[in-house]
């Protein structure tokens, strides 16, 4: 089984940063990609960004030059810095893994909640 343990979220007003971790134990079988997705109220999950153990990144457009994602494969762990945030950002941020096998798995979400 696979465990993925997210972190820091929290309450920021707009123009603020957060950095959101997620950490991969378990039986992993290696690492194809990682990745954010959010889900706001009322709205389906969408992704934020991934990136693939060979650093290649994807971001929603609607991200694209405030947030950046990273990992430390040795850590099996990924990043998310957000900058300049937006009350439109504003959702339970949930953590992914694609394993080498086809595999996914899912964090249990932290919430991020940008005040105006």
């Amino acid at each position: 089984q696979v465990q993925l343990v997210e972190s820091g979220g929290g309450l920021v007003q707009a123009g603020g940063s957060l950095t959101l971790s997620c950490a991969a134990s378990g039986s992993i079988f290696g690492v194809n990609a990682m990745g954010w997705y959010r889900q706001a109220p009322g709205q389906q999950r969408e992704l934020v960004a991934t990136i693939t153990s060979d650093g290649r990144t994807i971001y929603v457009d609607s991200v694209k030059g405030r947030f950046t994602i990273s990992r430390d494969n040795a850590k099996n762990t990924v990043y998310l810095r957000m900058n300049s945030l937006k009350p439109e950002d504003t959702a339970v941020y949930y953590c992914k893994l694609n394993n080498r096998f086809g595999g996914a798995y899912w964090g249990e979400g932290t919430q991020v909640t940008v005040s105006s």
